[in-house]
């Protein structure tokens, strides 16, 4: 249980930080976006 709420505080708190921080919240998007589309070109399968 308290790991539980260990993980949701610590996924709140990086929620946080990512709406006040527009340049963190775009390199996250940009850095996604390019994980994905190698993803597709490769084809691969998680």
């Amino acid at each position: 249980m308290n790991t539980k709420k260990t993980l949701f505080t610590t996924l709140a708190l990086g929620a946080v930080y990512l709406m006040k921080n527009k340049e963190t919240r775009d390199k996250v998007m940009n850095g996604l976006q390019s994980f994905t589309k190698s993803k597709k070109k490769s084809g691969s399968t998680m």
